[in-house]
């Protein structure tokens, strides 16, 4: 079994710790300890590797992520995996606003709520949130998966284009362009592959909603000036 190699950023600077997850070659399993909700905190990690976050973290952990599984064992701050290109990035607590944005890849998975803009102009990432989101979530999202496993707030998927959403709870409010579809077998099946992958098998498709873009505002209007 490779050895974990290990950083406690309590003596350790972050700059540091973040030059090494960029060595060529990196592999293996890399543990941070004492993040005291440091923000920066893995960025930009482009390797097979695991790196285990023991505690809380600040801004942009994990931000483009690429091939790496990163696992916050604790809550992340504002635009965790945010341009995520691939690979995982696990928080198991709370995320607050602008998770997962802009992430062009992989799969972020939140166990617990999500602040505002979750999933803010996502591009082609999956995000799965065990608890519930904040306004204006999946905000010109363009590409990709939205679960959201509680309630979504006001304004969900505001000038929303081609990205998939999935809500079980309860929405405040529908943004501009953004309708409930149509639940056909193929969504039940993708739904099914997310919240397996999320961890959260046991859930019955049945009960989620799916909503994405009406197609009204692709092209300019007059009649739709109000809503631009």
């Amino acid at each position: 079994m490779d050895e974990v190699m290990t950083f406690d950023l309590a003596s350790t600077p972050l700059r540091e710790v973040n030059a090494a997850l960029h060595a060529p070659g990196l592999s293996g399993e890399v543990a941070i300890t004492n993040p005291a909700g440091a923000h920066n905190v893995a960025v930009g990690v482009d390797a097979p590797i695991r790196v285990r976050i023991d505690g809380h973290v600040g801004y942009y952990a994990a931000g483009m992520n690429k091939q790496a599984e990163v696992i916050v064992d604790g809550n992340a701050g504002t635009g965790v995996a945010e341009n995520m290109m691939s690979g995982t990035v696990w928080v198991k607590g709370n995320a607050s606003q602008s998770a997962g944005a802009t992430a062009h890849g992989g799969l972020l998975v939140i166990e617990g709520d999500a602040a505002a803009r979750c999933g803010i102009s996502m591009k082609g990432a999956d995000i799965v949130v065990g608890g519930s989101v904040g306004h204006m979530s999946a905000f010109m999202a363009q590409a990709g998966r939205l679960v959201i496993r509680g309630d979504a707030g006001e304004a969900l998927g505001d000038s929303i284009y081609e990205a998939r959403l999935y809500v079980r709870g309860e929405v405040a409010s529908l943004g501009a362009d953004c309708i409930a579809k149509e639940m056909r077998a193929e969504h039940h099946e993708e739904l099914s592959r997310l919240l397996k992958a999320a961890g959260f098998e046991d859930d019955d498709t049945s009960s989620y909603t799916r909503y994405g873009s009406a197609r009204q505002l692709y092209h300019f209007h007059v009649d739709n000036t109000e809503v631009y």
